[in-house]
């Protein structure tokens, strides 16, 4: 594996360590997935999510390339987030998770 690659693996393991590692990136991402885009709604859906933590992890997620933002010159200003190309594969990942705890909860439930 040569230097570039490297680097590119070790991204791909960053984002996927903050994001999968992070209780509250996980749902914001799943949300923006469902069509959830705008902080407000995104705040709302998530108890305990302060908007702080909210405006860190977008941030974070639209620094790695997962979520786009796009503001629209409005009053009250507008701001909705977007799945990017490398969003949309990336959200796979939470499909797989999601697959793994029902197979999961299927096992367990058949041991009793």
């Amino acid at each position: 594996m040569n230097g570039k690659q490297a680097r590119k693996a070790t991204s791909a393991a960053a984002m996927v360590e903050y994001i999968v590692g992070c209780k509250w990136s996980m749902q914001i991402l799943s949300l923006v997935y469902q069509g959830v885009d705008r902080p407000g709604a995104i705040t709302r859906s998530v108890d305990g999510l302060t908007t702080k933590v909210q405006n860190d992890c977008l941030s974070k997620m639209v620094g790695f390339g997962i979520l786009e933002k796009f503001s629209y010159p409005e009053v009250p200003p507008r701001v909705e987030y977007k799945l990017t190309d490398l969003g949309r594969r990336f959200v796979t990942i939470l499909d797989a998770i999601a697959e793994l705890q029902h197979k999961i909860d299927a096992d367990c439930g058949s041991i009793t």
